[in-house]
């Protein structure tokens, strides 16, 4: 259901997604159980009925009754991080091999990418340069080192399902690896100033073939 609404363009996007849809169950599932019961609380014990209040003082089974919910909620909540553990450790703990590498520099209000040349290393002396346009090549794991020249900054793109804030001073290693053609939308999502909204860019994921005519077109 989500991906009728947001592509998922990254080999962790469907994880992601379906860890998402967990949440969303069980939380929505006591969220409907506890407002019907408090709907219900609201009508059989409006005024009309129960003219005289009732005070009851507690003891024991009202414990019960007062422990039981936070109990439920540490179950679910056990569920979610047995759910969520093997999709945190594969996003951002357990880098894989890193086929081809890119430079992610935020600043206020734009971004800064920097990325392989003809030689597919980084750091070299054919690096190519853009701003707010960043183009990869499908189905190869990208790293990414993510900085940021002046405040907090977050970079996100929706479709691979990826946020990583970018920390002033700090170099953040990241990956994906993108499994669809396309251009998408990168943002911004950490409030940097009076330009965060503008601060948006696009990445381009392009087929192999592609992306050498891009390479050679910008090295020229």
């Amino acid at each position: 259901m989500i991906e009728y609404y947001l592509d998922a363009v990254s080999t962790y996007a469907q994880d992601i997604d379906r860890l998402i849809w967990l949440i969303l169950i069980l939380v929505g599932f006591w969220t409907i159980l506890v407002m019907g019961i408090f709907f219900w609380l609201i009508l059989r014990f409006r005024a009309s009925r129960s003219p005289k209040a009732a005070y009851y003082s507690g003891g024991e089974k009202g414990m019960r009754w007062i422990l039981a919910a936070p109990g439920l909620v540490l179950i679910c909540d056990i569920f979610i991080i047995v759910a969520d553990y093997p999709v945190w450790h594969n996003v951002k703990q357990n880098l894989p091999p890193a086929e081809r590498t890119i430079r992610v520099i935020s600043q206020q209000w734009a971004w800064t990418f920097v990325h392989p040349g003809a030689d597919g290393q980084l750091d070299t002396a054919d690096d190519i340069t853009t701003v707010d346009d960043l183009y990869i090549e499908k189905d190869v794991t990208y790293h990414y080192k993510l900085e940021s020249r002046d405040v907090l900054h977050s970079f996100s793109v929706p479709v691979f399902r990826l946020k990583q804030d970018a920390i002033p001073g700090r170099e953040i290693t990241g990956w994906f690896d993108a499994i669809k053609t396309g251009n998408y939308s990168i943002q911004c999502t950490e409030i940097c100033g009076i330009g965060h909204g503008i601060m948006g860019a696009r990445i381009t994921i392009e087929t192999p073939e592609k992306h050498k005519e891009w390479i050679a077109r910008m090295s020229q």
